[in-house]
Order: C-alpha cells, then sequence, then structure tokens
C-alpha cells in the first residue's frame, strides 16, 4: 500500500494586507493543483502572536515555511512566481542549464 506525502505548509503573515491575501490565496492554488489534498495549510498572523517568528527565525512576511516533508524549507514573497515557488517546495526539479 503506497502512503501518500503529508505536507505541512505555514505561512507567516501580518495582518489581511493585500500581499498576505495574495500569498494565501497564491499557495491555496499551487496546493490545490499539485498536492490535491496531500497538505496542510497553517497560516500564523504574527500582529495577533508575535511570539511565534522566533520559532520558525521568520525575518520577512509573508513567509512560506514547508515543515513536512522534511527537509525544512522557507519562501519568502506572496509566492506569484509559481514556478520558483515549485521549484523551491521540491515538486519540480531544478533547471540546471
Amino acid at each position: 500500500m503506497r502512503m501518500k506525502k503529508k505536507w505541512e505548509l505555514r505561512l507567516y503573515v501580518a495582518g489581511l494586507t493585500g500581499n498576505s491575501i495574495q500569498a494565501l490565496n497564491n499557495l491555496q492554488e499551487i496546493c490545490d493543483t499539485h498536492l490535491k489534498g496531500e497538505y496542510e495549510i497553517e497560516v500564523i498572523d504574527l500582529l495577533e502572536k508575535p511570539e511565534l517568528a522566533a520559532g520558525d527565525q521568520i525575518t520577512a512576511i509573508p513567509t512560506l515555511v514547508r515543515k513536512l516533508p522534511e527537509p525544512i524549507v522557507k519562501i519568502i514573497g506572496n509566492l506569484s512566481k509559481e514556478e520558483k515557488v515549485l521549484v523551491g517546495l521540491d515538486l519540480r526539479p531544478r533547471d540546471l542549464t
């Protein structure tokens, strides 16, 4: 029996700014397209819980943190460049040319 990968993703934002909303929408679209039900997204608003920034060493927002599968990966920005996000999450191989 094949076990499905479980992706645990955290998106750090600071309030419901345009950039934060765009990052969440972009992430949701990427996950729906490429991870089809194999993922969980946790959104952490650092305006409400600033102490959580230290745990994942967040220095900029929005920041996406892939907790699982390991290794931990961070992607900063609104995630609008889908190809970079896919490569960053190891969903698409890096172009070595």
